[in-house]
């Protein structure tokens, strides 16, 4: 099974290993699972989610995959790499979600990008946790680094922590 290469994907060492791209309202914020007016999510080894507030918050990696033990040769033959992320609104509260992530060249240049285009929860239809999941495939030689960007807000612009929640995010190389 391929090792998932972002660092505390689900929020166990609260903002650690994340860049605050955008960290506006009161801010990004750690919450255990199911947290106020939340969601059960899908496994019970996941117990902490991030949570957005009432104007954007985004957070990034980018993943140097020649630090992480990858050769040039593996890189430069293109495996498949794959990005999941979940998220989930409140049932009190809507909320937009977004997701970018980019293949990146040895100087940054951007290979190969995906975007989830942002994403409305409206709590009075289904809020609950769902996953997005997106393969790269044939993105050409060079790719050394990886970006994973992903966050929102909330849709009443409520003081707090009503926005979007992101746990469970992973990137992979089918190596």
């Amino acid at each position: 099974m391929a090792r998932n290469l972002l660092r505390n994907p689900c929020g166990n060492e609260q903002l650690e290993s994340w860049e605050l791209t955008e960290n506006g309202g009161n801010q990004w914020k750690v919450e255990d699972m199911p947290g106020d007016c939340g969601h059960d999510f899908c496994t019970e080894e996941v117990t902490k989610y991030f949570v957005t507030s009432f104007e954007l918050c985004l957070k990034r990696q980018v993943i140097d995959l020649i630090e992480e033990g990858y050769s040039p040769e593996q890189l430069d033959a293109q495996p498949p790499v794959t990005v999941k992320d979940w998220f989930c609104g409140r049932t009190d509260c809507g909320c937009t979600y977004q997701m970018t992530s980019c293949l990146l060249d040895e100087n940054k240049e951007v290979l190969q990008e995906y975007i989830h285009d942002p994403e409305t929860l409206d709590p009075e239809a289904d809020s609950s946790w769902r996953q997005v999941t997106h393969t790269f495939y044939d993105y050409g030689p060079g790719m050394r680094f990886i970006s994973f960007e992903h966050g929102g807000c909330d849709t009443s612009y409520w003081e707090g922590w009503f926005g979007v929640r992101v746990t469970g995010s992973s990137v992979t190389l089918d190596v």
